[in-house]
This record gives structure tokens, C-alpha cells and sequence, in this order.
């Protein structure tokens, strides 16, 4: 009877440290060692990582040697081999790559907008300086002061260069 009951504990325990052999340890950024039952972030360099699970840490060989008996085998029969994708992943993934396209695109609409606004207004403000009135503009002190000739031609430069640079 004891020894059913040491055989019985003694399944019990082998059982429970069945998980618990499947332990991952890494270095993180910091240089600290991290022992979790999950992998390490993708952002983890692969010689940080220093301990895998038991059958994480046989897939690669096997992998290997699957690798290299297709390397031998004759080119006529190419063998594809697709990995296992979890679909709720593979759509998480795309639907982040539409929302970062999505977001590309209406920066660069506001950014067209703001281009066609500034284009508009360089426009309107070349015909002022081509009209030929005298053009005036307050200083730092609240003074109104006129365009001097030199002032003028430095004005429509600036516009020009606006216009050459948003109007496209």
C-alpha cells in the first residue's frame, strides 16, 4: 500500500515538472536574465536568448536535418513547405498594415492641403507685389513702415522661392 502511494506521488510530481521544464531564460535590454513559461519579445537579439524549452530547443536541429536531406534530394521534386499561420495573427497583421497605410496616406493629404493653401496665398500675395502699389507692414515697435524698393524685391524672392517650392 505505501509503495502505491510513492509510485502515486512520484507520477504526480513527474507530471508537474513536465511544465515546468519548459522555461525560457533571456537577457533583456537591460542585462538583467528574464525566466518566463512565455518567449522572449521579438525585439530580444537570438544570442540573448540562453535557454529554450526542450522541444523549441529540438525543432531547430530537426529543421536542420530536414533542410539538408531536401538539399540532397533531386531538384525535380521541389518541395514547398508553408509554415503554420494563425489566422487571427495573420489578420491582426494586415489590419495594422492598413491602419499604418491609412495613417500615411491622411498625413500626407493634410500635408497636400496645407502645400495647396500656402501655394494659394503665395499667389495672391506675388499679384500685390506684380500690381504695383505701395505695400506696407508694421515692425517690432508697432510702426508702420513702406517697402523701400530693395524690401520689395527681397518680398517677391521670398514669394517666388514659395511659390517654386508649393505650387507644384
Amino acid at each position: 500500500m505505501r509503495l502505491r502511494a510513492f509510485v502515486g506521488v512520484g507520477l504526480a510530481l513527474l507530471l508537474v515538472a513536465g511544465p515546468a521544464a519548459a522555461q525560457w531564460k533571456w537577457k533583456d535590454a537591460r542585462g538583467q536574465v528574464v525566466v518566463s513559461d512565455l518567449p522572449p519579445p521579438r525585439d530580444i537579439p537570438e544570442s540573448h536568448i540562453l535557454q529554450r524549452p526542450e522541444l523549441i530547443a529540438r525543432r531547430p536541429a530537426q529543421q536542420a536535418a530536414a533542410a539538408s536531406a531536401a538539399a540532397s534530394a533531386p531538384a525535380a521534386a521541389p518541395v514547398v513547405a508553408k509554415a503554420k499561420v494563425d489566422p487571427e495573427l495573420e489578420a491582426r497583421r494586415k489590419k495594422a498594415e492598413q491602419d499604418e497605410k491609412d495613417k500615411a496616406k491622411a498625413e500626407e493629404q493634410k500635408l497636400a492641403a496645407q502645400r495647396a493653401d500656402n501655394c494659394r496665398r503665395a499667389r495672391s500675395h506675388m499679384a500685390t507685389l506684380d500690381s504695383g502699389i505701395r505695400l506696407s507692414r508694421t515692425n517690432d515697435k508697432g510702426e508702420r513702415e513702406v517697402l523701400d524698393d530693395k524690401q520689395r524685391a527681397e518680398e517677391v524672392a521670398r514669394t517666388r522661392a514659395v511659390i517654386a517650392s508649393d505650387c507644384r
